[in-house]
């Protein structure tokens, strides 16, 4: 009975799931196997497009920079937080939360303002002499990455503080006074650990800057196109929805390969993590 009504209970959410996140995603794939030219014609025409794997080759290593990046920072900022008395704390997470508040696009807009030829850091670097020519710092894949950044920290931030806060202090104390070193105690204890957290943060920023518009658009724009906006193209200018659904169908792809091979390597840094 019991078995029955937990069946009962999760079905409804099942059903969701399926119907709202299974099921499109098959039917796009699916649209790419149709094409009279042959099975796996759109694959064949993608990879053989040099520009198209280069948007591909692209897309993976601004997303793979920014998330590590995003978690350098962010592990840095969540274990100090984590550190911090009670009422500190709750001010520090509140300041890491409160970008999030805003939208993707207004964040992003601001970095056309900060980084523009006329914009606030080439207005502070000509005052204090440090050029004496604004640099040419939009549509570059350094602003992509650097506003990306800026966007998924906090994520991975408030992943990381409630991972670091249950370390208990007991295994780091009882580390010292067996005579490890700090590097020792953050290697053999804090990021075994913290490394649940750690791949769940990564997952989120990974997934989230592999499959970002609005951002790539705004400070990449055609010379630094990535997949989102190749998708967008495809999808809603050139109105080829075969070639659409091929790129969604690869981000797919490619994003279930790069989690994979991130819990592989959080089995090994714990076995227990994953």
């Amino acid at each position: 009975m019991k078995h029955l009504m937990k069946w009962g209970l999760a079905t409804p959410a099942i059903l969701a799931v399926t119907l709202f996140l299974l099921v499109p995603v098959v039917i796009t794939i699916a649209a790419t196997f149709g094409e009279p030219k042959g099975v796996f014609s759109p694959y064949v025409a993608f990879f053989s497009s040099g520009f198209r794997r280069t948007v591909l080759f692209r897309t993976i290593e601004v997303a793979l920079v920014t998330t590590a990046i995003s978690l350098l920072i962010g592990f840095i900022a969540a274990y100090v937080i984590a550190q911090m008395p009670g009422r500190a704390k709750s001010v520090m997470i509140i300041a890491a939360v409160f970008p999030l508040l805003t939208g993707v696009v207004v964040r992003s807009f601001a970095w056309l303002i900060i980084l523009g030829k006329n914009g606030i850091l080439n207005t502070i670097l000509l005052s204090i002499g440090i050029i004496s020519e604004p640099l040419s710092m939009l549509y570059t894949e350094g602003s992509v990455i650097v506003a990306m950044v800026y966007l998924f920290v906090p994520l991975m931030i408030l992943t990381l503080v409630g991972v670091l806060e249950g370390i208990p202090q007991d295994l780091i104390q009882a580390a010292t006074s067996l005579g490890a070193t700090p590097a020792a105690t953050f290697r053999q204890v804090i990021l075994p650990l913290a490394t649940p957290g750690l791949i769940v943060g990564a997952v989120l920023v990974f997934t989230g800057s592999f499959t970002s518009y609005a951002t790539p658009q705004l400070l990449g724009g055609e010379k630094q196109m990535m997949m989102g906006t190749f998708l967008y193209q495809r999808a809603m200018v050139t109105f080829d929805w075969v070639g659409a659904s091929t790129i969604a169908a690869i981000m797919v792809v490619v994003t279930i390969g790069i989690v994979a091979i991130m819990s592989r390597l959080a089995r090994r840094l714990n076995p227990m993590a994953v």
